[in-house]
């Protein structure tokens, strides 16, 4: 019997959402977005990041500066206890997701693999 993969996909989709660890990430979320000051440390922290990774993927140079700067906001954010609960959230659900990647692409492995 074929399966629908796009209505799988939106299945996956729904057991994420309903997941703990969605729903625990989701509420450090909204407690440091109701949190001013933690919610623009941590906008400044994935400003600084995401400023990094798009350098990085455009095969542009990161200063010294920009990584010394990078570490200190990280310190900081990890400082901050409910950052630190939503990095740590958000590394749980990272987490999951590679597991989850790793699942999906085992019959494309498989069937890619077995000709070597």
């Amino acid at each position: 019997m074929a399966v629908n993969l796009h209505d799988a996909a939106y299945d996956l989709e729904r057991a994420i959402r309903n997941s703990d660890e969605f729903s625990d990430l989701k509420k450090m979320y909204d407690t440091v977005n109701a949190d001013e000051s933690a919610r623009n440390m941590f906008e400044n922290f994935r400003n600084i990041q995401l400023t990094l990774q798009q350098k990085q993927m455009m095969g542009e140079e990161i200063t010294q500066d920009e990584v010394e700067q990078a570490q200190k906001t990280v310190a900081l954010v990890q400082q901050h206890e409910v950052i630190g609960k939503l990095m740590e959230a958000e590394q749980r659900m990272s987490v999951i997701i590679n597991e989850l990647n790793q699942i999906i692409m085992k019959p494309l492995e498989e069937l890619y693999g077995a000709g070597q």
